[in-house]
């Protein structure tokens, strides 16, 4: 399917994604994409809102406010999005096998375990 083929919605949501590649995890210079943060993401186009599910690596995570408002100012700069409603999610739970394996590998560089 090539860029045209893709409706209004999926086009803001491609977008989106690619946003949110560009959010870093404040401790370590992964993405939240790359950590496996992001359990999904929807454009409401009647709204134009982008709706998404987010996870953490720990309940007490430090850095979930943090994390939600660059998510937030991302997603805020595209000209289509007036609005991000996150939803924290539990389920799943967050695993390091969420990890993607370029983030896995940064972190190695840097000597993080992961």
């Amino acid at each position: 399917m090539t860029v045209a083929e893709l409706t209004r919605a999926e086009q803001v949501e491609a977008r989106l994604w690619d946003a949110l590649r560009n959010v870093n995890d404040p401790e370590i210079p992964v993405s939240v994409v790359g950590m496996g943060l992001i359990v999904s993401v929807a454009y409401r186009p009647e709204d134009r809102r982008a709706d998404l599910e987010i996870t953490f690596t720990a309940m007490g995570c430090p850095a979930m406010e943090f994390i939600e408002d660059d998510i937030r100012e991302a997603l805020l700069e595209d000209p289509e999005v007036d609005a991000v409603e996150i939803e924290v999610v539990w389920d799943p739970i967050w695993t390091k096998d969420r990890i993607r394996a370029d983030a896995r590998e940064t972190m190695r560089r840097l000597g993080i375990v992961a």
